[in-house]
């Protein structure tokens, strides 16, 4: 019963920790508010969570993962490839060995398996906590889509090289020829994997929607069920389930393409998605917090394995790894840069000099989060031959200030960064846009016209000019709202003036319709299900217009 009420207490933190932030008149980022919250959840538990690192890998990894694949976007990320390639794997292999060589030089007593496993750890970036931070400040779309795009390829290669770290130290052998033949394999046949598996269910599911129609909750159960399908599959088999979960992902992303889905499925799933995403991020930080007493403890204990007495030395051992990882990214963010300037003047194209302040808010974007925190609490307990794990606690204890000091790092010092930062503007995005929007809107008049005429002959009893009429109205209406109900000519910047107008309009008149709809159903006029279906209308209407 304990265990059921720490759960709880945990969920309420991760609910209560989404109204601090909001309340707070400073930003503060939602991770180390629910941090405190966990600290403090430990503090009135009698037993600490004993989490089973297999268990929480599971459980936490595949789903985040999965969503990161899903949702990333990847036009952004094919533009800058070279950029978002050079900081995922290139950033994430320089990282591994010179901060896990700079660790095991600074504390003797974690061995080098294990501190390239710190290093390898703390490698991956979290673009979500960089959008917590940055909610009071707009980020430029570019930085965010090369972060986004790092972000998901760093959470592969660095999980990766944790585990291959994690099993040297296990096993207390390192062979680099035979690492190099198994990471070929878990890489190719975890991508293979993912994408394969999930290409192959959706294909069985539409199949089956196809002749027996599609029920909302069971694909949101099915788009649950996937990542961590294709994470165990490729487990089986040797491959990396991580990898796994992230090829699902972008495979599915891919196959929502096709747009079989109903409209309400899409919906729901998305709600669903966000409020999984939020609830594990949550809940991870809650449990950093809850663990950290403990961890604190045994992680004193390694520091005076080393001769130094005072627990002080693990706030120096934490600064001089963020100071390190800070100037490894800063400079390579610098290096990468110079080097796409020089290929771009061989090719006769003249690439912008970037400023020191975008070279610091792409330094200081590389938060560290979820993924650093969900891997590093996989470290197992013990080693091949029955004794503990070495520096498991001090290890785990460095990663989390490594995350809370990039998260406040980030929260003091990007948006200072980022305000009024001149970023070339995305031409492409809006001339995509554009051509998106006319060519939806004629194949909607071409639409219209031909279930007209479809109709007219279908009821030739009918009068035909009520089918004309009607098509003809609907037709006017979507030329009139692409122009903000302006004639043609008129200028741009005036039909964006008029639709922002007409958009105000619409909410204040859903609004009032939504208010007089619980009116009703408050003085019973209206059953309570006609009034949650006619508001369900209203709320899709509104949310189309808030996008």
């Amino acid at each position: 019963m304990e265990a059921i009420g720490i759960t709880l207490a945990m969920f309420a933190a991760v609910l209560v920790s989404g109204m601090v932030v909001r309340v707070l008149p400073v930003p503060v980022p939602l991770p180390l508010v629910q941090i405190a919250l966990g600290a403090l959840i430990s503090i009135f538990s009698n037993h600490g969570v004993r989490l089973d690192p297999e268990v929480f890998f599971l459980l936490f990894l595949p789903p985040l993962l999965f969503l990161d694949g899903w949702r990333i976007p990847k036009e952004g990320v094919l533009r800058d490839k070279y950029s978002i390639l050079e900081l995922a794997f290139g950033l994430v292999f320089i990282t591994v060995l010179g901060v896990g060589y700079f660790i095991h030089w600074m504390i003797p007593a974690m061995p080098l398996p294990v501190a390239f496993a710190l290093a390898a750890i703390v490698s991956p970036t979290d673009p979500v906590a960089v959008s917590a931070i940055t909610q009071r400040v707009t980020i430029p779309k570019r930085i965010l889509h090369v972060l986004e795009g790092e972000s998901l390829l760093n959470d592969a290669s660095g999980l990766v090289a944790f585990r291959f770290a994690v099993m040297a130290a296990v096993s207390g052998s390192f062979s680099l020829g035979s690492a190099a033949l198994s990471f070929l394999w878990v890489a190719i046949g975890g991508l293979a994997t993912g994408a394969i598996f999930t290409i192959l269910v959706t294909a069985a599911k539409n199949l089956f929607t196809r002749n027996f129609g599609e029920e909302p909750g069971s694909e949101i159960l099915l788009s649950l069920i996937i990542p961590f399908g294709a994470y165990e599959l490729a487990e089986h088999i040797g491959a990396s389930g991580i990898l796994a979960a992230v090829a699902a992902g972008v495979a599915m992303s891919y196959v929502e393409l096709s747009g079989r889905a109903m409209a309400i499925t899409r919906i729901q799933r998305n709600a669903v998605w966000n409020m999984l995403q939020f609830t594990l991020n949550g809940i991870m930080f809650v449990l950093l917090g809850e663990q950290l007493p403990a961890i604190f403890n045994g992680a004193v204990s390694v520091v005076m394995d080393t001769g130094h007495m005072n627990p002080w030395w693990l706030l120096v051992y934490a600064v001089a790894i963020n100071v390190a990882l800070a100037a490894l990214r800063f400079g390579w963010v610098w290096l990468s840069l110079a080097i796409g300037r020089r290929i771009a003047a061989r090719r006769g194209a003249q690439a912008p000099q970037p400023s020191i302040r975008l070279l610091l808010a792409v330094s200081l974007a590389g938060v560290r989060g979820a993924i650093t925190l969900a891997g590093v609490l996989t470290l197992p307990f013990v080693v091949d031959s029955g004794e503990p794990f070495p520096a498991r606690d001090l290890a785990i204890f460095l990663a989390a200030t490594v995350i809370i000091v990039s998260l406040i790092t980030a929260s003091i010092g990007l948006p200072r960064l980022l305000q009024g930062l001149e970023v070339p503007e995305e031409a492409e995005h809006h001339r995509q846009e554009d051509l998106a929007n006319a060519a939806a809107r004629e194949a909607a008049l071409k639409s219209i016209e031909a279930t007209a005429h479809a109709l007219a002959v279908k009821n030739p009893q009918a009068d035909p000019t009520v089918y004309t009429e009607i098509a003809t109205r609907l037709m006017n209406t979507l030329r009139q709202r692409t122009a903000g109900g302006l004639d043609q000519d008129v200028e741009p910047e005036i039909v964006k003036q008029h639709q922002a107008i007409e958009r105000q309009m619409r909410l204040a008149a859903l609004a009032a319709s939504r208010n007089e709809i619980y009116r009703l159903a408050r003085h019973g006029t209206l059953s309570d299900e006609m009034a949650r279906d006619m508001v369900k209308g209203i709320d899709l209407q509104e949310a189309r217009l808030r996008t």
